[in-house]
């Protein structure tokens, strides 16, 4: 054969490998993108596209941390390793930002792009969406998750099993709990479940505004409605249109105010200030408390006909005192949080402080232990978290009398707690606190057995009659 017809079957056998490379690259699973020595991308494949949610079209030509946003891009990029050293990355675990703004998780591998001489004109790298294994990992673990709302407390589980089925009705939602129990947490997750979900989310905390101020926050006033009004301004109800609008801590508005609220939810309209028409309040209504709204009723405070116009489903946020089994979880998602945020290494607390903060009532519950967390995390920086990384008021002076135990000892300890708590809380009915803690008559005095837990000696089932 002459050089001539050697090249030409060269050249067509090299074309016929570059498609059918294609071919196979656009037909596997994995997210596979290649970039030039300025860290543009030049190759973007259908996976990449379905993982990112980023069009391809959008990808080709931006740099790589431009549209990966990965947990890695800054300081430790898997590519520049290997351009820098000619070493591969093999299945290094990250996280991305989708189009959406979502966190997924990915494992990454690398390797070098080179030309058909052999020299170094790039880079390439695969990566696969690892979210299922995350969620089985969720499922092993024992915990149950719900949007951002992460638990394995019987509690909290019920109420999250019926998000879904709330989400979907029209009807107006009161959630009752303490400050930094998660209310708007659940708030979202009721709008996320809702077929309003592609609609706004509107948040308006009505004890942070002025009293002057919230009805014009609730529905906007036209222009000229008072002095300095130059140009309409729609209110809460007009920006979450279509949507959810979520009035955190609604026992503070007024009584006047209580009556326009109780008109628009139950004619769905409003007039904004200084209007000469109605308009139309298209919106799912989920309101927020942390007083007792059937007390504040009772003494006149709050008006009855509106109270019972909202609480048409009641969710009620239990504190964390009262389930203690998720402090540990808490610790370990505030850890992972700060450790992508602030680039640290942290790998988990002592026992000693596990003890501590699970025996802490927690008066500003979940959002008090993310703070606990977050002071921690200035004082340290890898390894983990001891006792005097945690604020002071929170460690006894003297010694613990539990240093040195094991984790295992104080997982037994957080356990017996919670059993004791929810006797005490069913006035010591057993098959009751069984059932709140989502376990069976039977496994509840095993553990009792196992864990030394001393019974009330009347058991609360005679108080009420039940058997």
């Amino acid at each position: 054969m002459s050089r001539r017809r050697k090249t030409e079957a060269t050249r067509s056998s090299g074309a016929t490998i570059n498609v059918a490379t294609g071919a196979i690259l656009e037909s596997i699973s994995d997210g596979v993108f290649t970039v030039d020595p300025d860290w543009r991308i030049l190759s973007f494949n259908r996976a990449a596209e379905l993982i990112t949610g980023i069009p391809r079209e959008e990808a080709i030509g931006r740099r790589c941390s431009d549209v990966f946003r990965a947990t890695m891009c800054e300081s430790e990029c898997a590519l520049k390793h290997t351009l820098e050293s000619g070493s591969p990355v093999v299945n290094k675990t990250t996280f991305i930002i989708d189009s959406s703004g979502k966190r997924l998780p990915i494992s990454v591998s690398t390797a070098l792009l080179r030309d058909e001489h052999g020299a170094v004109v790039g880079g390439a790298e695969t990566f696969r969406d690892l979210s299922i294994i995350e969620e089985l990992r969720t499922r092993i673990r024992g915990r149950f998750q719900v949007g951002d709302i992460i638990s394995r407390s019987a509690l909290m589980r019920r109420l999250l099993e019926v998000l879904p089925r709330v989400a979907d009705s029209e009807s107006t939602i009161l959630l009752e709990g303490e400050t930094g129990t998660g209310k708007e947490l659940i708030a979202r997750a009721i709008h996320g479940f809702s077929p309003r979900r592609n609609g706004p989310f509107v948040a308006v905390n009505c004890g942070a505004l002025p009293e002057t101020l919230l009805e014009s926050e609730f529905f906007g006033y036209k222009a000229g409605a008072f002095t300095g009004a130059v140009k309409d301004k729609p209110g809460r109800f007009a920006l979450a249109r279509g949507g959810t609008l979520f009035l955190d801590e609604i026992g503070e508005v007024s009584q006047a105010l209580q009556v326009r609220l109780l008109r628009v939810l139950q004619e769905r309209v409003y007039e904004p200030l200084g209007a000469t028409r109605t308009e139309k309040a298209d919106v799912r209504v989920v309101a927020a408390t942390n007083r007792d709204l059937a007390a504040r009723v009772a003494t006149g405070a709050f008006r009855g006909d509106l109270y019972y116009r909202i609480k048409v489903m009641k969710l009620e946020m239990p504190p964390l005192r009262r389930r203690r089994e998720d402090v540990p979880l808490f610790i370990q998602h505030f850890i992972d949080t700060f450790n992508a945020v602030q680039n640290k290494c942290v790998t988990g607390v002592s026992a000693d402080v596990l003890g501590v903060l699970t025996a802490h009532d927690y008066p500003g519950n979940v959002r008090e232990l993310r703070n606990i967390i977050e002071h921690a995390f200035m004082l340290v920086s890898e390894g983990q978290i001891e006792l005097e990384h945690l604020p002071p008021e929170l460690v006894p002076v003297a010694p613990s009398p539990r240093k040195g135990r094991k984790l295992v000892e104080t997982m037994k300890a957080i356990e017996a707690r919670a059993i004791r708590e929810a006797i005490e809380r069913n006035g010591g009915n057993r098959l009751a606190a069984a059932h709140e803690l989502g376990m069976h008559k039977s496994t509840l005095f095993r553990k009792v057995l196992q864990l030394g837990i001393d019974l009330p000696r009347q058991d609360g089932r005679s108080q009420n009659g039940s058997k």
